[in-house]
């Protein structure tokens, strides 16, 4: 007879019990084995966006978007540097992060999800401060409480310019629209995602003159970016535009349209020192061009060449390329 495919009873009463018990740390060891981690069913593979090439890439390029945003405010050009992204729940990042600061909640409509940006209190300060006519010299430290209308309208200026340059960062990967839905001030009270979600946490640093530097995180849901995961492992950018130049054409273009000063040095008289401290107005120094001129690219011998004339210019053709010069 042939054996029946089907659970029985006990067994799948130990499963059940088994998915029950998981938070315990119970786990099958075969006979023989050694070194046995319990694994959860079902938990979230932090590794699913791979190395975030492309996530870095994004950041890199909001790094530089993000200036323009902050120098009508500091009256400065700020140095951004972005770091690794992280991944970690929305818990352990909580943890680390002030009670009272400034979450401002964005909707990515294509992704059908939300992203976060979190910006410190005393950085609102400072950036308010600066605004409005002050000094980013010394590090302003602001007590616990609620923001001031002025500070809530730095805080809005600062959310909106910060989703254009995300929006912006975004366009060459995928289409993203950020567009800001809420803002709170308590990070307990933060309807983001739940603690025990995973979500992926891009920081910042803000370098300022004479000053301590500043930090604002972006946070993405992990769920959230699944459905990319793929673009986000790829080291390939999408092209946007079929008729729009490759970034190789556009680099080696601007490489040929660098501007370079040639010089022809027809000779080096000499003289000596006596001659030079006697010399005066209308004096001449003879030269030799027997053995052809030579030509200079940005101070270095590059060619030799014949003098002469082009129209009603004087000119110079060149005779010989000094591979042993380049």
């Amino acid at each position: 007879m042939a054996s029946s495919k089907q659970l029985s009873s006990d067994e799948v009463e130990a499963l059940m019990g088994g998915l029950s018990e998981e938070t315990e740390g119970h786990s099958i060891i075969m006979e023989g084995e050694k070194d046995v981690r319990p694994f959860t069913l079902g938990s979230d593979d932090l590794s699913v966006l791979g190395d975030y090439y492309a996530l870095r890439m994004i950041n890199e390029r909001f790094c530089r978007l993000a200036r323009s945003v902050f120098l009508p405010m500091l009256r400065v050009q700020p140095r951004i540097s972005s770091f690794p992204p992280e991944v970690k729940t929305f818990d352990e990042y909580s943890q680390n992060v002030e009670t009272f600061v400034s979450l401002n909640t964005s909707r990515m409509e294509e992704l059908k999800g939300n992203s976060l940006l979190v910006v410190p209190p005393d950085f609102i300060s400072l950036l308010t401060n600066s605004y409005y006519g002050g000094s980013v010299v010394r590090s302003l430290r602001r007590a616990a409480g609620e923001f001031t209308a002025t500070e809530q309208r730095v805080i809005e200026i600062v959310s909106e310019g910060l989703d254009d340059a995300l929006t912006a960062a975004w366009k060459d990967l995928t289409s993203v629209t950020f567009s800001v839905t809420g803002r709170e001030e308590n990070i307990q009270f933060a309807s983001f995602v739940d603690g025990g979600d995973t979500v992926i946490v891009c920081s910042f640093l803000v370098q300022l003159p004479k000053s301590e530097p500043a930090t604002f995180d972006v946070i993405y849901p992990l769920q959230v970016l699944k459905p990319i995961a793929s673009q986000l492992r790829s080291r390939l950018q999408s092209e946007a535009g079929d008729n729009d130049l490759t970034w190789k054409q556009k680099l080696e273009q601007a490489i040929l349209n660098i501007p370079l000063t040639v010089t022809a040095e027809l000779d080096r008289p000499k003289t000596t020192l006596g001659r030079m401290v006697t010399v005066k107005k209308d004096d001449v120094f003879k030269i030799s061009v027997t053995d052809g001129v030579k030509i200079f690219v940005e101070g270095r011998e590059m060619f030799l060449a014949e003098i002469g004339q082009s129209g009603q210019n004087v000119a110079v053709e060149l005779t010989k390329r000094l591979k042993n010069k380049l």
